[in-house]
């Protein structure tokens, strides 16, 4: 049997300092390689912890809850207002990095000494606004993979003034287990279902998702329905603490044996630990080869409102100044 191990860094959300980030990130992952894994999958954003420079609420967690809001209240959903929002977004711009900063240098120095994957996410500098990115670093040291997330979110700052990525991207990994299709998308992407589509049809077998948001039973069921309706296997990890938590994998092998299966590989709680969930590769691919989803029975030209750019009522959203969102 041909086994994938992808330890969760469930860890306590940090706040802005990059070198009390790294220290905290190494333990993680060297944790994660004492425990077999061949790759480390931290939650979303970890160069700043996904934090805001404005202070929450009492009692709540610095961390996008996904509250409904649009862009066009973004400003009334900070506790100081529209003047909070913009210090927030500047905060962030003030903080990114680039590929060749210390700090990702430092993570692929630790992937080869530890002949571990590790998908670092930060906060990643760019022409124009920055990105919310993940760079998957093999074991050898070298990033194989650097995916933006392409779905920012657009109703509330600081991120919906993030630069988004404009597509899905695929690359081979090589593991102790041999090659593996890897892709990524990052916390609000999961939300769509096209986003698992395209990595799927770029030929992803595995899918990490960082994650930054509370994970309640609609979105645990949804990213389930990812795994299900694409044969892939899915792993994300989210910050430890109330309301938070949840990290959780699925193999995407939802029938065996002449019935129905349950796809969960592990579900942590909130408490911080490191969680692995190990994939059979071979039981996944004999999976692939033989079941009805996934590209099997697609229809794409039956498909044409997918990429159209027309957005209708209800589902039309309008800024302060009167543009239609997302812009």
């Amino acid at each position: 049997m041909s086994t994938l191990t992808i330890a969760l860094l469930q860890l306590a959300r940090p706040g802005h300092g990059l070198r009390a980030n790294l220290v905290t990130g190494e333990a993680g992952c060297r944790r994660a390689k004492a425990l077999g894994a061949d790759i480390a999958l931290f939650p979303e954003m970890w160069s700043n912890g996904y934090a805001s420079a404005v202070p929450p609420e009492p009692g709540e967690q610095n961390v996008y809850r996904h509250p409904g809001l649009w862009a066009g209240a973004d400003a009334d959903a900070c506790p100081g207002g529209e003047a909070e929002a913009g210090r927030g977004a500047a905060a962030w711009r003030g903080e990114a990095i680039t590929r060749d900063s210390a700090f990702v240098g430092h993570f692929r120095e630790l992937a080869a000494d530890l002949d571990m994957a590790i998908a670092l996410t930060y906060l990643e500098q760019w022409d124009g606004a920055p990105r919310n990115t993940a760079s998957l670093i093999d074991r050898h040291g070298r990033i194989a993979l650097s995916q933006a997330k392409v779905h920012p979110c657009a109703f509330g700052l600081p991120e919906a003034a993030l630069t988004p990525a404009d597509s899905f991207d695929v690359c081979t990994l090589d593991t102790a287990a041999g090659a593996v299709s890897v892709g990524a998308m990052i916390c609000y992407d999961r939300e769509f279902p096209e986003s698992a589509r395209a990595l799927m049809l770029a030929g992803a077998e595995i899918i990490l998702t960082p994650n930054a948001c509370e994970l309640e039973i609609n979105r645990l069921a949804q990213y389930r329905a990812r795994a299900f309706e694409n044969m892939v296997g899915l792993a994300m990890a989210n910050y430890a603490g109330p309301g938070l938590g949840h990290s959780i994998a699925f193999d995407g092998i939802a029938y065996a044996d002449g019935g129905s299966r349950d796809m969960l590989v592990v579900e942590a709680g909130e408490s911080p630990g490191v969680y692995p969930a190990v994939f059979d590769l071979d039981a996944l691919r004999d999976y692939r080869r033989r079941e009805t989803w996934g590209n099997a029975f697609r229809r794409p030209s039956a498909y044409a409102t997918l990429t159209s750019r027309d957005v209708s009522e209800p589902f039309v959203r309008v800024s302060r100044e009167g543009h239609r969102l997302p812009r």
